[in-house]
């Protein structure tokens, strides 16, 4: 591996829930990136099915944060978002890649912010409209389902899914202008679970595993983040799809077969060792 690349980590920190920055921090560091993080909000916990959480905004230090990494000029070999708490805050990470974006920069943006059919807790469609802007500055999106027809203005709908559908709604993605549309939550029969992958070549790629019941929060950023780690090993889109599928599949059977508290994530801490020998070592 030659060099190590600096990720620009911009999610929210979520105490409890291995989701946001606890997830994307060892993941990245496990692919041997060096991961720059940019906290967006800090939260005892996760929103998903946990009432009583606590919630600090920190939208007023993300300018600051910008302007002490333009002072140490520094660059990053990627930037990667999730979590955004605010409309104001998507217009501040659009504004910071801008500002840090190189001709080799890799731009990850995840739009999370539903999932099952609904928006996350505060969020709306307005705040979908704004996220799109964010979508059309990035290399490669990583909707899931929901977040991808919410995107579009479509109702959302149950799986299993046509071939052609998914296809549609992948190739529309591609119409705000990413390279790559990586589409999380597809499913064609109910015993599988899997993402699409499109590029703006019109190349299509699937892959899936064995799907399990029940809710499994942060598997998102996990798959995300994985994703990015592989990419910014060197490996193409499809590999790197694969490998975070594997890895977050695996999580989600070590968790079912424990049957642990799923609102408290899964355990993917115990696959990183697979995941790090899968992208060839350090």
């Amino acid at each position: 591996m030659s060099g190590q690349k600096r990720i620009a980590a911009i999610h929210d920190v979520s105490g409890i829930g291995k989701c946001s920055l606890t997830a994307a921090i060892p993941i990245l560091s496990a692919a041997g990136h060096e991961a720059a993080v940019m906290p967006t909000a800090v939260l005892s916990t996760h929103t998903g099915d946990i009432t009583g959480f606590t919630y600090r905004d920190l939208t007023d230090d993300l300018v600051p944060f910008i302007n002490h990494w333009k002072s140490l000029g520094v660059s990053f070999d990627g930037i990667y978002s999730g979590y955004l708490g605010s409309e104001r805050q998507i217009d501040t990470v659009c504004k910071f890649i801008d500002e840090f974006r190189n001709e080799n920069t890799v731009v990850v943006v995840d739009p999370a912010m539903a999932d099952g059919g609904r928006m996350y807790t505060n969020f709306d469609l307005a705040f979908a409209r704004e996220m799109s802007v964010l979508c059309r500055k990035a290399d490669i999106i990583v909707p899931n389902i929901t977040e991808a027809v919410f995107l579009l203005g479509e109702e959302y709908v149950e799986p299993p899914y046509s071939k052609e559908y998914i296809e549609r709604i992948m190739k529309r993605l591609l119409d705000f202008g990413p390279e790559t549309v990586v589409l999380t939550g597809v499913a064609f029969d109910e015993g599988e679970i899997g993402c699409g992958v499109c590029l703006e070549n019109g190349e299509i790629y699937y892959a899936f595993s064995d799907h399990y019941p029940g809710t499994y929060y942060g598997t998102g950023d996990i798959f995300a983040s994985a994703l990015t780690g592989a990419y910014l090993r060197g490996k193409n889109i499809f590999e790197s799809a694969k490998l975070a599928l594997e890895f977050t599949c695996s999580a989600i059977k070590r968790t079912y077969e424990a049957q642990t508290d799923t609102r408290l994530g899964v355990n993917f801490e115990q696959g990183l060792g697979e995941y790090i020998k899968n992208l060839g070592g350090f």
